[in-house]
């Protein structure tokens, strides 16, 4: 079995070897930091399954799962996050992720998720379950937050977190501009005024 793991933080990564091996003694695991050496690598050779934080230097988790189901739709993908899954788990599966997990899950629903996955089903918590159930039944009442793009909903999570648009152009691998474009667009769908507003916003909502 070959897995890849991508996460931006080396002792993650270490602990979700060590959970692997301890699972699947023979398999081989391969560890990248960043989602563009993930994408790269993933084109590159056969793999079992693919494990990926969200939250990573230069595109996000969520943009390169996507693109990687485009070439290889098939390969069992897993998503691990700090994020609350109630606000990525969606995105997260219409991306063609095989499950999203909350990386303060014990390492026993770790591996349940993973056997789940490599059986060529879905996993998803009771709680993103829930969240998912009420996206079907109750389209038309969206929070605003659940009109963002992607990218958008990534840097207005930055931003409430106190991150300055000029971090978060580096964060991202983005012009400074470009950057500020997104806290303009943000703050007009958001129908807020400032950062402080999307903080606000964001503890409210149980984002942060």
């Amino acid at each position: 079995m070959r897995i890849l793991i991508a996460d931006d933080h080396a002792i993650v990564r270490k602990g979700l070897v060590s959970v692997l091996k301890e699972e699947f003694p023979s398999a081989e695991v391969e560890e990248v930091g960043d989602a563009e050496t993930l994408f790269k690598l993933s084109l590159k050779g056969e793999w079992d399954l693919v494990i990926s934080d969200l939250s990573m230097p230069g595109r996000s988790g969520l943009e390169i799962i996507a693109e990687i189901k485009q070439h290889f739709p098939k390969i069992p993908t897993l998503i691990l996050s700090v994020h609350p899954e109630e606000l990525y788990g969606p995105r997260v599966m219409r991306a063609g992720a095989s499950g999203y997990l909350n990386k303060d899950a014990a390492p026993t629903e770790l591996k349940k998720a993973i056997h789940w996955i490599l059986q060529g089903r879905k996993y998803v918590s009771t709680r993103l379950a829930d969240k998912l159930a009420d996206d079907i039944t109750c389209n038309n009442t969206k929070f605003p937050h659940e009109l963002l793009s992607d990218r958008e909903l990534n840097v207005m999570v930055m931003l409430a977190s106190g991150e300055s648009t000029g971090r978060i152009a580096e964060l991202l691998s983005i012009s400074h501009s470009t950057a500020t474009n997104y806290r303009t667009k943000i703050l007009q769908k958001m129908q807020l005024q400032s950062n402080t507003d999307l903080t606000r916003y964001c503890l409210e909502h149980g984002i942060l």
